[in-house]
């Protein structure tokens, strides 16, 4: 029990940044099915091997679920992210480390769920996002020198 207590303070604010990249793409894919195209009817008549009467139906109260995660994943993506943001020696090291799993997240949630694809120059995008994360990770923090004019009080 020692150890479930002080956890949250052993948590770097690198691994915050990459839950709130992961809940900020979740969030997206919940309003995706909550407000988009008829996915979940879809989902649901292939699940169930065409039994289109009880979809007919169902696909609303599950779009309202989906709506209730949307807003749900968001709420504790922004808790993260401050957190991230407390625990990181930079708020760009933090920016841009959820920027990127939210990024490598999303592509993999729309291949699982959507099939989707991806052209070459987004893989080039991604690729130079992680580049910039390596470089922003492998540098140290700077501090900058005390003014040696100011009188103490």
């Amino acid at each position: 029990m020692y150890c479930v207590l002080f956890l949250p303070s052993m948590i770097s604010g690198s691994f915050y940044a990459l839950l709130a990249g992961f809940l900020g793409a979740a969030a997206s894919l919940s309003a995706k099915l909550s407000l988009g195209a008829d996915y979940l009817r879809i989902m649901c008549e292939s699940g169930l091997g065409g039994g289109t009467s009880v979809c007919d139906w169902l696909h609303i109260p599950l779009r309202l679920l989906c709506g209730g995660l949307l807003f749900t994943c968001n709420a504790v993506m922004w808790t993260f992210f401050s957190k991230a943001l407390r625990h990181c020696s930079s708020s760009a090291r933090a920016t841009v480390t959820t920027t990127a799993s939210n990024f490598i997240s999303s592509a993999v949630l729309g291949r699982v769920i959507f099939g989707e694809t991806h052209a070459a120059l987004w893989w080039v995008g991604i690729s130079l996002t992680l580049c910039g994360l390596l470089v922003l990770h492998g540098s140290s923090p700077q501090t900058l020198p005390q003014e040696e004019g100011k009188k103490a009080k």
